[in-house]
């Protein structure tokens, strides 16, 4: 009966370390499915506003460049382009396009297509001085509605 004294400890120690170690093991395996699941939430946190910026900045350059096409329809002489106009539409269309070209990279192909559909737009406007304004916004309003529609869907 001694040697069965000796055993019966040894058995509960043994027991007890392998429910411990099981118990252990299981608790940080599922702490790191829970850093995992925190990881892609922030993750896709900020991909969700990084998109949101684009968006915001697309939206405000061809918003931008409407008005800039505007200016120049109500100069005295729209056939005379000033410096200083044509620097702000350059400048203007380059910003517009890198934007449209990191929409391509960020969200996709059928979304890319309505913001390169709205951009030539607007860079058409811009560039296309004999527009009246209803023919410029007759030229705008079906581009923009079908990117702003398109944009609602991407975010929502």
């Amino acid at each position: 009966m001694g040697s069965a004294q000796v055993w019966i400890p040894l058995l509960g120690v043994a027991v007890g370390g392998g429910l411990s170690y099981l118990a252990q093991f299981t608790a940080g395996r599922q702490a790191g499915r829970s850093e995992d699941k925190r990881q892609a939430a922030q993750l896709a946190e900020a991909r969700r506003t990084e998109r949101l910026e684009l968006l915001r900045e697309f939206i405000a350059l061809a918003q931008e460049g409407i008005r800039i096409a505007e200016q120049r329809k109500r100069a005295p002489d729209p056939l005379a382009t000033p410096a200083e106009w044509l620097e702000a539409a350059r400048s203007l269309i380059d910003r517009l396009w890198v934007c449209e070209r990191m929409i391509r990279v960020l969200f996709g192909d059928e979304f890319f297509q309505r913001a390169w559909d709205y951009a030539s737009a607007v860079d058409h406007v811009i560039w296309e001085h004999q527009l009246s304004d209803e023919e410029m916004w007759d030229h705008l309003r079906e581009h923009q509605r079908r990117f702003l529609n398109a944009a609602r869907r991407e975010v929502a």
